[in-house]
């Protein structure tokens, strides 16, 4: 399984960005497709991840100012960053699970495969 993310770059704070990340190698869709965040010396923090029927999640840090999507029939799924601020700047990984639960899927170890990561970075 692979997943591609892009969309990453550097922005001025309130801008926007558009991460994507398509998931290929595996006929059946993620349970969950999501997003997690790290800076250099901390642990990869979670952002948001959508299960495939739509209901989404976020953590409280982008809520509001982050949309996370996904297309099914692509494997694809998205983040609308709006309103960026400069401690949005990080290495974004999306990452896939085909385990499905009832959690939210907020720990990076309920995931089964992870991008390359793309770097977002938020200027002052």
């Amino acid at each position: 399984v692979q997943l591609q993310a892009s969309g990453g770059g550097l922005v001025q704070a309130g801008g926007s960005l558009r991460l994507s990340c398509a998931a290929s190698g595996r006929t059946f869709s993620p349970y969950f497709m999501g997003w997690f965040r790290q800076t250099p010396g901390k642990e990869r923090d979670f952002v948001a991840t959508i299960r495939r029927g739509g209901s989404a999640y976020y953590s409280d840090s982008v809520k509001g100012r982050f949309t996370i999507s996904r297309d099914n029939a692509k494997n694809t799924v998205y983040l609308q960053m709006n309103n960026l601020k400069p401690e949005d700047s990080a290495v974004y990984y999306c990452a896939a699970s085909w385990r499905n639960s009832d959690t939210d899927h907020s720990r990076w170890n309920e995931y089964d495969s992870w991008g390359q990561g793309t770097q977002v970075t938020v200027s002052s």
